[in-house]
């Protein structure tokens, strides 16, 4: 004995995404890509042009890369000397190419007292870090960007390495995204502004 299908069942039917559903789809996308339009907006004008004062910020060093014995930092307490400001990260191929130059041009002002180099880590763990610093012999402070809020007073979010050059006033007057070539070009910035 066959079983012959049930004609008095209707077909199932699609339910549909209700409309209230389908507004706040399109709410949420197009809020989405606001955002993204804004944070494209910010990259291209960044927060910090040259001429502009640099704000205020607090660098906590690593271990063995204090300042002046000081396990901290602050851009206020650098009043008077060139800063230069190099974001980098252990991870980064371009960063690794100009450690050196940077670490030599370093050396060379050291001594002087009128320059400070400090290096903020980017998105990076303290044992990578250390490895970094200590393969390429990098002596000047240097220390973490705990929750990236240096990054973000930069408006460094295009990539490492990026530096920065603040003159004695606080006032940023250059900026250098991707490694430098040589020392060179490194003095070629920092130079000028010691009346070199």
């Amino acid at each position: 004995m066959s079983q012959e299908p049930n004609r008095n069942t209707a077909p199932l039917q699609k339910r549909g995404v209700p409309p209230w559903v389908q507004i706040m789809i399109w709410i949420g996308l197009l809020g989405l890509l606001g955002l993204l339009a804004a944070m494209l907006l910010k990259a291209k004008n960044p927060i910090l042009a040259i001429h502009s004062t640099v704000p205020n910020f607090t660098l906590t060093l690593f271990s063995g890369s204090e300042y002046n014995n000081a396990q901290q930092v602050r851009l206020s307490d650098l009043a008077g000397k060139v800063v230069v400001v190099n974001f980098w990260a252990s991870w980064c191929q371009p960063c690794a190419s100009e450690a050196a130059d940077l670490e030599t041009a370093w050396r060379s002002y050291q001594d002087s007292g009128q320059v400070v180099f400090l290096g903020v880590d980017y998105v990076d763990t303290g044992p990578e870090a250390h490895a970094y610093m200590t393969e390429f012999n990098v002596n000047y402070p240097n220390g973490p960007d705990m929750g990236t809020r240096i990054s973000q007073i930069f408006n460094r979010n295009l990539g490492v390495p990026e530096t920065y050059v603040i003159d004695q006033q606080g006032i940023l007057r250059s900026i250098q995204i991707g490694p430098f070539q040589s020392v060179a070009e490194i003095k070629a910035i920092v130079d000028p502004l010691l009346g070199r």
